[in-house]
């Protein structure tokens, strides 16, 4: 169970990594939308490599906008008191791991088994 002030320095936190990550999302649409589409005195080595930091920009947004979600839903857990439960094992998740990362859903042991089982079905 977290303290109170464990509490306020985790919403704290979620709140921060979620206003950070709106800033980019800004950012990503601003990008977006001032592309440079004068392509007169170009030539393909520009056009390509253009055409890589607009994709690159464009999946670093997205893959943000997930952790938005997963953002939203530790808020959510954090205002029912669950945030420091594990899902699998509904052990407590320790305040330092929910620091390290606040998304979160498993203990260590938990995380640490499925990364194992994760390992062991790889193909070589």
């Amino acid at each position: 169970m977290l303290t109170p002030d464990q509490t306020k320095e985790l919403k704290a936190r979620l709140e921060a990594d979620l206003s950070r990550l709106g800033d980019h999302a800004h950012q990503a649409m601003e990008f977006t939308m001032d592309r440079d589409r004068d392509r007169i005195g170009r030539d393909s080595m520009d056009e390509a490599t253009e055409e890589e930091v607009y994709s690159t920009a464009l999946r670093l947004a997205d893959r943000e906008a997930g952790l938005v979600a997963k953002i939203r839903e530790a808020m959510t857990r954090l205002d029912a008191g669950q945030i420091d439960e594990c899902e699998e094992c509904s052990e407590p998740i320790g305040f330092k791991r929910l620091m390290a990362r606040p998304v979160t859903t498993l203990c260590f042991e938990c995380k640490s088994a499925r990364e194992q089982v994760e390992a062991d079905e790889r193909p070589e």
